[in-house]
């Protein structure tokens, strides 16, 4: 994006801090359906919902070395989560992180537009 041309809040949803909030809680909400199936203690969901950080910059040191996005995510998530970690991402695939978390942005971005359009 041109920043000059966009509107703060526009680039705020299109930043990689957005991005990887966005995947942090479709992750969490996976987890919490894993929960509700009796698959994964509240314990380790809470411990997940305590714990679970990032930084864009760890993330994109990782990537160096994964060449993947949502392994250096994960990867990252874990470092600071600990054992509970594991049941991140259980059953899921990168394509299900990335496409939700591009609809949540395109759902935010378009609201904003919607409320800056003039007629």
């Amino acid at each position: 994006m041109i920043e000059r041309y966009t509107l703060p809040e526009i680039g705020r949803i299109w930043s990689d801090q957005f991005k990887y909030e966005t995947w942090l809680q479709i992750e969490i909400l996976a987890t919490e359906a894993r929960v509700n199936m009796g698959e994964v203690d509240l314990v380790d969901l809470e411990t997940i919902k305590a714990k679970a950080a990032f930084s864009v910059d760890r993330i994109n040191e990782i990537e160096l070395t994964t060449q993947h996005d949502v392994i250096a995510f994960l990867t990252n998530v874990n470092e600071n989560v600990g054992p509970a970690s594991r049941h991140l991402h259980y059953g899921m695939t990168s394509s299900d992180v990335l496409d939700t978390a591009l609809s949540v942005q395109i759902k935010a971005a378009s609201e904003i537009i919607l409320k800056k359009w003039t007629f």
